[in-house]
């Protein structure tokens, strides 16, 4: 069975959040200095390039990552194809599909074939889900969304609508996925946060595997 992984490298050159941390990656100890081993040492923000948003993100007493159920972090998801989208997500975009029974959806679009995607500087206009999607999805029982983008929400909302409305209904978010060489269709997901304690979210390694015929 075909593995995907669809986290994205972390780097220095990957893009992040206006105002967040930069990313930086050095050695701390290194062998060509005649240190005993290699050690690096990592500064960034929990929320970098491949990642899970927890409640507490923007609930204060929402879960926090560490509490997050490991059952909504694997099993049965469905990858969307929606590249034909040139705007956000709405609920117009998605009252055609089937989400009878389903629990784990995740969002191709645009922003994974861009470059700027995986290249600073931060790009604004990327395609993400409007806050009427978000509840339509609430109301057929998503209990986890994925989107190709920084950010599962507009980068003009500055009252985070879209966040409150799912973390308020512990539905996981997870940012920053790589689908650019994922078909649609259904597999299963494995996505296992940084185990941080109380943090509000933790950088994700995310990998797709394709269910048995």
């Amino acid at each position: 069975m075909k593995l995907y992984d669809i986290t994205l490298p972390i780097s220095e050159d990957l893009p992040v959040w206006p105002d967040d941390p930069s990313i930086k990656l050095s050695l701390a100890f290194d062998l060509s200095k005649g240190d005993a081993a290699n050690v690096t040492e990592i500064q960034m923000s929990v929320h970098t390039g491949t990642h899970i948003d927890a409640p507490r993100h923007f609930i204060p007493e929402g879960l926090a990552v560490d509490q997050l159920p490991l059952d909504g972090l694997i099993g049965l998801c469905r990858v969307v194809d929606l590249l034909h989208l040139k705007i956000s997500i709405d609920r117009v975009d998605l009252e055609p599909l089937d989400l009878g029974g389903l629990t784990r959806i995740l969002f191709k679009t645009q922003n994974s074939l861009k470059e700027g995607y995986r290249k600073q500087p931060f790009q604004s206009d990327y395609i993400a889900l409007s806050t009427q999607a978000a509840e339509y999805l609430k109301n057929a029982g998503v209990q986890l969304i994925g989107i190709d983008a920084f950010s599962i929400e507009a980068y003009e909302n500055i009252g985070h609508a879209t966040h409150h409305l799912l973390l308020e209904n512990n539905i996981i978010i997870i940012e920053g996925l790589d689908l650019k060489d994922v078909p649609a269709g259904d597999y299963e997901l494995i996505a296992l946060p940084i185990k941080l304690k109380d943090a509000d979210g933790a950088p994700t390694r995310v990998v797709l595997r394709e269910l048995s015929a």
